[in-house]
């Protein structure tokens, strides 16, 4: 069964991340999903087993640097290694090539491209 997305979103632009936090209390953890649940452009936010948070949101508006802020906010940090940071490096990568697809006017195949000034 699929989820319907909120209507605020743009489905071709959701990214899907899966953040490893510590350092955050069960009470914090609680209000940080249910602020990221009431925010425009996340469309869902669950904590999973392991201090794992999984997130959806609308790339063409949100970056993964704006969610580490928000956890920083609520006392948390991103898990520490090597694959931290480069899944970490992944998704600031995907989150700048979802925003430049978005701000991109697409053209007709049988035209010119338009000239870059």
């Amino acid at each position: 069964m699929t989820k319907a997305h909120k209507a605020t979103n743009q489905e071709q632009f959701l990214l899907r991340r899966k953040v490893a936090i510590e350092g955050l209390e069960e009470t914090r953890w609680e209000d940080l999903i249910h602020d990221l649940n009431h925010h425009p452009c996340v469309d869902f936010a669950e904590r999973k087993k392991n201090g794992l948070l999984q997130v959806a949101y609308d790339g063409s508006h949100w970056t993964v640097d704006e969610l580490l802020e928000l956890i920083q906010d609520y006392g948390g940090r991103l898990k520490s290694g090597w694959w931290a940071r480069r899944k970490l490096a992944w998704y600031r990568f995907t989150d700048d090539n979802v925003r430049a697809n978005a701000k991109h006017e697409p053209f007709c195949c049988s035209k010119i491209p338009p000239m870059k000034k």
